[in-house]
Parts: structure tokens; C-alpha cells; sequence
């Protein structure tokens, strides 16, 4: 069967829809040596800087780690070469890169930080969760500059009580406006890429609620093993890592009721209400969830071990590897619907996307022939493109069904994901960033079915590296 590809003609992106205050002046990196930062932040602000030449920025390094301001420009040159940086604003965040030797938990380090800075700074906590929690503490006993806005990397707390806390903390410190919960797996194009197949099109949007869909899929399966995350991997599991942190999201962007604007405080409020209505499928947490982990086995022409053999994995802490949920959003538009939301890895096939399954035909007209399959409309994240499979008649014989698919790619967006989450927190625009009342909602779902899981009512099951999963799955 022939396909049919069609390509996506926006326009280009024409720039930031923040919140029209005052840009940030300095960006202060917490955790600047730490791999988050020369992998995927600093690389994420070179592109910016190139798409931005007449930004104007200091960069602060801040760890521990003892540096000098020299030796932090050269990590940052490499960084920005290794995604080809270039321009007069890289060049001015090269020729003023500093660096600071800072214990994040000390008052007086953070402190001379901030004194350090010019404008209005942002601290971007590139630092494990633990260390994340004793630096607000210490904030408490500094005095922030007026606008200070404060980045924190998932996950966002340990659990629901946890980010409750967490949130009073830093609410404590700065208004809501000036935390951004970071979520780099949904940048803006992305987010606005879903958002228009929904909204931007009739065809679609009457279809999206319990009368025409059977099922959602949400997964994100990978075939990379631990890749030496043990330090924080095997504390979160798959769960916490991109279900509670990821997935849920993108539930909500498929759930949510079409918010006024995409502008930030419109967004953000449609995201959390959808958030506010999951809960567990049928209201039972045990059911709704499974886990497992891999064994060791073969991916392609790599030979994986057990995890459990894993450098730093300690077996005791039962940690799954592959995470599966079924959930639904209790409103009347998606009242009944299943959303398995499922991510692993170590798996046979990388599988990233959302699939939306609709109703069967309720009758087919007798002498038709052929295969019957349901529709199904597929957005694949990354890169970001729809598949729409549906049933046609065949070559040859019209009288025997076929499978076809129409299929199209999404724009891309000029920056990286890092780089789009920079240009929102330079910009102050919170588009992407994920409101407090959200982060606590997605974690009270995923705490009735972790308790589950931690009472013994779930098994761990097990599975071989390079399989699509348990066997009974």
C-alpha cells in the first residue's frame, strides 16, 4: 500500500511569549562540574546564544570542585563546540565566565554567589535531589536579590508529602512566578506541536474524548541499559525517572480542555486541572500498575548484564526497570478510557510515542474482505512526526481491506531541548516550567500505586535485556 507524507508548513518560530519583565542578567550553575551540566545545560545555552546574538549574559560556575574561573571557560568552550557555537553572545559568556569554589549548602558560599552576580540571576540547581533541598534551606539565611528566580531539575521531591514541603519552602523564599520546576523532556515545540493537532483541527479534536477512543498509549521504551546512572537511577526506578516526571505530563497535554492562550499562566492552570482529575484505572492501585527488571541478555551486538550486577545497584532496593500504569482521567470527556502510560529500558525497540487507539466500526458491509484493524493516530516524540493508520481498500482486489498510512512531520524547533528551557528561565516566561500544584498531583497518583507496589501486592517481576518485557506481559 502506497503512503501518503505530507510536511508541516509553520512558519518559524518568531520568538519568546514571556512575561515582558526584565530578562535575567546572570545564570549561577549549582553542580557546574557534574555531567548535567557539560552535557546537556551548557550545550543547550550555546545554541541559544546563537540564535540569540545580542543576548548579553554572565555565567557563573558553582561547586565544590576546586576550579578556577580559566579552567570553567574552557569546559564551557568545549561544550559550546561540541554543538558549534558561535557569535558575539558566546563570545561575551566566554570572555566573563567565572567560577566560584561553593558548598551549595553553606549561606555565606551562596552568598558571595549572589554578590558575584549582575542583574537579575538565576540559580540553576544542577545538583542530586538531597543536595537540591539543603541549598533552599540555605537561601533561607541569604538576601536574594529582588526577581531571583530559582531552577530545579526533576524530580521534584521524593513523593507527594515531600514536594508539599518543598513547594512551602521555596514559596517562602519567591513567588510562584519565579520557580520553574524544570521538564525538559516536553520543550516547546513539542508541547505546541500536540497542542496544535488538537485544537488547530476539526478532524481530530471531536474525535479525542470516550465516545470515539478505546485506549491511549503513552510509552517511552529505550534500549539503553543503566549507562553508569546507578547514583540516581537506582533510587528512582522507572516510576519516578519518566512516568511521574515525563509521561504524566504528556497525559495531560493529551487530557486537558484547550486552554485560552498558550501563554504561560493559561497553559500552565489547563495542565493542572487535567493533572487534578487522574487517578489509578477503576479507582484501584493495585491493578493499575506492574514492574519488572532486566536480566542479563543481548542488545544488538551489546552484551548486557543483570541489573542487579550493575556497578553501584543494590538489589535490596528492588528497583524496576520497566514500569507500566494504567490510568484514567475522571471528567466527562475521558470518563472510562484506559491511558498506559509505560517506560523501560534495556528493551528490543525504542518506542517513543502516543498512541491513540479509536472505537471499531460497529458494522462492515458484508462482501468487504480483509484484516479489520482499529484506527490508530501515533505522535511520535523524538523527533516529533504523527502516523495515521487506518483501513483503505487494497491494490488489486478493492474488495479486501488494506492497512494505509498518512503520515507527517512536525517542525522542529531551532534549539535543543535544554536550549528552549534556558530561553524560557532567561526570559522569564514559565511556559514549560511545571506549576507547584501539578508537581504535587503527579505525585499523588504515582504514591497509591508505589504503596502498592512497596506492600508486596505487586511482584517484581524479570525479564531478559533485548526482550519486549516479561513473558506474561
Amino acid at each position: 500500500m502506497d503512503t501518503t507524507s505530507t510536511e508541516n508548513t509553520n512558519a518559524e518560530d518568531t520568538g519568546t511569549q514571556g512575561t515582558g519583565t526584565e530578562s535575567i542578567g546572570t545564570l549561577v550553575v549549582l553542580g557546574a562540574t557534574g555531567d548535567l551540566t557539560s552535557r546537556l545545560l551548557l550545550p543547550g545555552l550555546g545554541r541559544l546564544l546563537t540564535e540569540q546574538p545580542a543576548r548579553r549574559l554572565r555565567l557563573i560556575g558553582a561547586d565544590p570542585a576546586p576550579r578556577d574561573s580559566r579552567q570553567w571557560a574552557e569546559v564551557v568552550r568545549a561544550a559550546f563546540d561540541s554543538v558549534d557555537a558561535t557569535g558575539p553572545a558566546v563570545d561575551h559568556v566566554l570572555d566573563h565566565a567565572e567560577y566560584l569554589v561553593t558548598d551549595a549548602s553553606s549561606a555565606e558560599d551562596l552568598q558571595q554567589v549572589l554578590a558575584s552576580a549582575t542583574g537579575i540571576p538565576a540559580l540553576y540547581f544542577a545538583l542530586p535531589p538531597a543536595v537540591t533541598a539543603k541549598a533552599i534551606d540555605a537561601l533561607h539565611r541569604v538576601s536574594l536579590p529582588e526577581g531571583t528566580l530559582l531552577a530545579l531539575e526533576k524530580p521534584f521531591g521524593a513523593d507527594q508529602t515531600g514536594a508539599a514541603a518543598l513547594n512551602r519552602r521555596l514559596l517562602s523564599l519567591v513567588d510562584e512566578d519565579q520557580v520553574f520546576r524544570v521538564d525538559h523532556f516536553l520543550g516547546k515545540s513539542t508541547v505546541l506541536n500536540i497542542l496544535g493537532l488538537r485544537f488547530a483541527n476539526y478532524l481530530f479534536e471531536p474525535l479525542f474524548n470516550r465516545d470515539h477512543v478505546a485506549k491511549v498509549e503513552i510509552v517511552y521504551d529505550e534500549q539503553l541499559g543503566l549507562e553508569n546512572r546507578a547514583g540516581y537511577y537506582d533510587r528512582a526506578g522507572a516510576m519516578v525517572d519518566m512516568i511521574q516526571s515525563h509521561l504524566l505530563q504528556v497525559m495531560a497535554l493529551v487530557t486537558m480542555d484547550a486552554p485560552q492562550s498558550v501563554h504561560a499562566t493559561d497553559l500552565r492552570a489547563a495542565k493542572t486541572e487535567a493533572l487534578r482529575a487522574v487517578r489509578p484505572f477503576a479507582g484501584d492501585p493495585v491493578a493499575a500498575g506492574r514492574r519488572a527488571r532486566y536480566t542479563a541478555g543481548t542488545i544488538g551486538d551489546r552484551r548486557l548484564p543483570s541489573y542487579t550486577d550493575e556497578h553501584g545497584v543494590d538489589p535490596d532496593r528492588d528497583t524496576e526497570t520497566l514500569a507500566e500504569v494504567t490510568l484514567e482521567s475522571t471528567t466527562w470527556r475521558w470518563s472510562g478510557v484506559p491511558f498506559v502510560l509505560r517506560s523501560g529500558k534495556a528493551l528490543e525497540a525504542a518506542r517513543r510515542e502516543i498512541a491513540i487507539t479509536f472505537r471499531e466500526v460497529p458494522h462492515l458491509p458484508a462482501g468487504l474482505d480483509g484484516h479489520l484493524e482499529p484506527t490508530v493516530l501515533r505522535v511520535c516524540l523524538g523527533p516529533d512526526a504523527m502516523v495515521l493508520e487506518l483501513n483503505v481498500n487494497g491494490p488489486g482486489d478493492p474488495f479486501v481491506l488494506d492497512r494505509g498510512r498518512l503520515s507527517a512531520d512536525f517542525g522542529a524547533g531551532r534549539l535543543n531541548p535544554y536550549g528552549e528551557v534556558l530561553h524560557g528561565i532567561l526570559d522569564r516566561d514559565p511556559s514549560l516550567s511545571l506549576s507547584g500544584e501539578a508537581a504535587e498531583h503527579a505525585w499523588r497518583v504515582v504514591d497509591q500505586i508505589r504503596a502498592a507496589w512497596q506492600s508486596g501486592q505487586v511482584p517484581l517481576e524479570e525479564y531478559p535485556a533485548g526482550s519486549s518485557g516479561p513473558q506474561t506481559w
